[in-house]
């Protein structure tokens, strides 16, 4: 049974994106309404997403033409928290080989980070959701790997929902150099608390007033459950209800869409 009163005092919403407000270009039903109400009793809303091949002004513009109004400060990526994480672990001296889109690379630019294009420049391997991967790619990560140096990837998401299915995501890669160099990431991403803790910072809102809403058990529910906030597993994505008795950790809540949660925050 959810507990209606408990969802209604929530202050900060947290949503993924890809499985729970959209899926390609479907916008899902109460998407647009449920924001409207969230902002009309006073709530905050981010959008946290994993997928780090695309800029925030990517999402912007898709949000855009799905007739969403959204801005930059809406959102949340693992890159910007990959950012906030080597800025906080003194990682601005180190030269970044980049297994990720060129959008990742140049948001790393933009921060002042270097990008070595060639592995004999880099000192450090950074894994993201990469729609432009090659071989080369693939085998400059292995000999670096073997040189021992520091591997950090934005999400270990085994793959990415699209309109005709799943295609691999930067999880499947990783896993694929793990079988291949016996190494594995440090991850930054989703299930880290690191993205709900940055936008409760940002929000000025505690924990107990913060409820995060996603697809996913292992990456969006395993992020609130580390954050130490409530969360709200929806059906639309990845998990179905079938996989629930065995999820771990356990979602706070569970609806069918983000349509459900529209009707209780009206109700």
């Amino acid at each position: 049974m959810v507990d209606h009163n408990l969802l209604q005092c929530k202050k900060l919403f947290l949503f993924d994106l890809d499985g729970t407000l959209y899926l390609g270009d479907r916008l899902f039903p109460g998407v647009r309404e449920l924001l409207s109400a969230i902002r009309a009793r006073g709530g905050q809303y981010r959008f946290l997403t994993n997928n780090s091949s695309r800029s925030v002004e990517a999402y912007v513009q898709k949000l855009t033409r799905l007739d969403v109004a959204a801005e930059a400060a809406d959102f949340l990526t693992s890159v910007d928290a990959l950012i906030h994480y080597l800025r906080e672990h003194g990682g601005e001296d180190r030269r970044y080989y980049v297994c990720g889109t060129e959008s990742m690379k140049s948001q790393l630019r933009a921060a002042g980070f270097t990008v070595a294009e060639r592995r004999e420049d880099a000192n450090a391997l950074l894994m993201g959701f990469d729609t432009e991967l090659t071989f080369q790619k693939l085998e400059d990560a292995c000999i670096l790997l073997g040189q021992g140096i520091p591997y950090l990837a934005t999400n270990p998401d085994w793959v990415c929902p699209t309109a005709y299915g799943f295609v691999p995501d930067c999880g499947s890669v990783c896993e694929m150099l793990w079988r291949a160099t016996s190494r594995r990431p440090i991850v930054i991403g989703k299930p880290e608390p690191l993205m709900p803790q940055l936008a409760m910072l940002e929000a000025g809102v505690s924990a107990q007033e913060t409820l995060l809403v996603g697809d996913r058990i292992y990456t969006d529910i395993a992020s609130g459950a580390n954050a130490g906030i409530d969360t709200l597993l929806v059906l639309s994505g990845e998990t179905k209800e079938e996989d629930l008795p065995t999820a771990d950790p356990q979602p706070t809540f569970v609806l069918p869409d983000v349509a459900a949660l529209l009707n209780i925050l009206e109700s």
